[in-house]
């Protein structure tokens, strides 16, 4: 099911370019939004992919140019929002079945500008090394 997040625009216009953006690379988008069905909640993914083979669990981080200025996205990715990635990864595994699949982490970051088309979208391959 897909969920918005109604106080956040900005995000959920990330989410909604990031999908365009993975899929003009060739990505096969599985899932968005997702959460564990079953246990208790261990969060979201924002993006599920599949690249070739390979599972990619994707993080989205979006900004608009003034908030740029005091963070920039990709600081907001800290050690527990990765812990936390790697938990329901794991929900997200066991759910349908794939747990030896091959599978990584890559963030999407986009920076909104002053007009409709100054946006700057950087992807981030395997953020767990």
């Amino acid at each position: 099911m897909r969920r918005f997040h109604l106080n956040n625009p900005v995000g959920n216009r990330g989410e909604n370019d990031a999908v365009y953006f993975l899929r003009s690379l060739g990505y096969k988008i599985l899932d968005r939004n997702y959460r564990n069905a079953v246990g208790k909640a261990l969060g979201e993914i924002d993006i599920v992919a599949k690249d070739g083979e390979e599972i990619v669990f994707v993080e989205v981080k979006a900004r608009t140019a003034s908030e740029r200025s005091s963070v920039l996205p990709e600081e907001s990715i800290t050690f527990g929002k990765l812990k936390r990635l790697e938990r329901i990864s794991s929900a997200y595994l066991r759910e349908k079945s794939v747990v030896s699949a091959p599978y990584r982490f890559d963030a999407v970051l986009v920076v909104y500008g002053d007009s409709p088309r100054g946006s700057e979208i950087r992807h981030f391959k395997s953020i767990f090394l």
